[in-house]
């Protein structure tokens, strides 16, 4: 009897996931946390209309969701004010970035990174046999110029850039990025991952032509919207490369009641801008916690604050265990020097007062 035969690219990957969920650490500790302010999530939630949406589908989940997700693609149409063509929902920004990594990349092809940015990009590459390089953070922000220098020098299909950018928090504007897409080098696609761009400064989406075929620009309705576990992303980008999405995507990966909810979040704009106000709030509060303790929050465009903590990997290692210890999830960069840094989502009143609480008495051991 014979086993699977797995070809020499999965033989040859070592068995990791991008991030450990906070439920597989709860299951470790044998109980939950008190406040779960590490996985980026909007803890303000979906707009009640969103909610509503997808009660009114519940009765009808025995059917598949429009594999074409057709009334969703409309309304970002018009949204976005392109056509339909230029739009692909997918699987939340992780499984669309899954699909572009298979649409560009095979074994060999290059491809260009920052050195700590979003891990699940680097997990895609790697499991379709790509190279990845990667270039520094540049004052605790991604060198975009410095990404697509590399690009030009090590022949890179593919670059991926996050404005804004996960696990720092940092932006730059969208007139920015326009200034240096012509630096694109030849034969490379730039992919702007806007995850968080609903939260952050107008004027930092990248007004980039939707028929430029040198860019694609992600978005997500798990941030700004309130909606992870619905798992609805989509793409924007020229329609020959859209269309090709068709070849290779997951045609039945949406369900009914994901796409309804989008629907609906999509036109309650009064609950987007509550939400954004919330979490200016949230943001403001954690700065005020971190400096009563001595300690830095960098400046942030997102729905999570990167604290740095003042010293190394170590001593940021020790505070975000110490914080689990005490019920606080709470998560932190993966490379030096942002390592120094522990990153916290926006959430309640109630949670902050647990980290206030908690992260008082993690200093307070460490004779801080």
């Amino acid at each position: 009897m014979t086993g699977p035969r797995f070809t020499p690219l999965a033989q040859s990957l070592p068995s990791t996931v991008p991030f450990v969920g906070p439920e597989a650490q709860e299951r470790a500790m044998g109980h939950p946390f008190d406040a779960r302010l590490g996985a980026n999530e909007n803890i303000f939630g979906p707009a009640p209309s969103a909610i509503a949406a997808m009660q009114d589908t519940a009765s009808r989940i025995w059917m598949y969701g429009d594999p074409e997700s057709h009334d969703l693609r409309n309304a970002l149409a018009d949204f976005h004010n392109a056509s339909r063509s230029n739009i692909v929902v997918g699987e939340g920004i992780d499984g669309l970035l899954g699909y572009v990594v298979r649409l560009l990349i095979h074994s060999g092809d290059t491809v260009v990174t920052s050195l700590g940015a979003y891990p699940t990009f680097n997990y895609h590459v790697a499991g379709f046999g790509g190279e990845l390089h990667s270039v520094p953070y540049k004052n605790d922000a991604e060198d975009l110029p410095a990404l697509l220098a590399k690009a030009k020098e090590v022949r890179a299909k593919l670059v991926y850039f996050a404005n804004p950018d996960n696990p720092m928090g940092s932006w730059c504007s969208g007139p920015e990025i326009v200034s240096q897409i012509d630096d694109i080098p030849d034969g490379c696609v730039l992919l702007i991952d806007e995850a968080y761009v609903e939260l952050a400064p107008e004027g930092t989406a990248a007004p980039v032509s939707i028929d430029d075929p040198r860019v694609i620009r992600m978005r997500t309705f798990s941030k700004g919207y309130g909606m992870a576990g619905a798992r609805v992303g989509y793409a924007l980008g020229n329609a020959e490369f859209i269309k090709a999405f068709e070849k290779i995507r997951n045609h039945f990966g949406m369900n009914r009641a994901s796409q309804a909810g989008a629907l609906a979040a999509l036109q309650d704009t009064e609950w987007l801008s509550q939400t954004q106000e919330k979490v200016a709030a949230a943001r403001n509060a954690i700065t005020d916690i971190a400096a009563k303790y001595g300690l830095k929050a960098l400046p942030s465009a997102t729905n999570f604050v990167a604290i740095d903590c003042g010293r190394d990997g170590t001593f940021a290692k020790l505070i975000l265990d110490g914080l689990v210890a005490n019920g606080i999830f709470v998560r932190m960069p993966f490379v030096a020097p942002q390592n120094r840094c522990i990153r916290i989502s926006c959430g309640s009143e109630r949670e902050l007062a647990l980290l206030d609480a908690a992260l008082e008495t993690v200093l307070a051991d460490h004779n801080c």
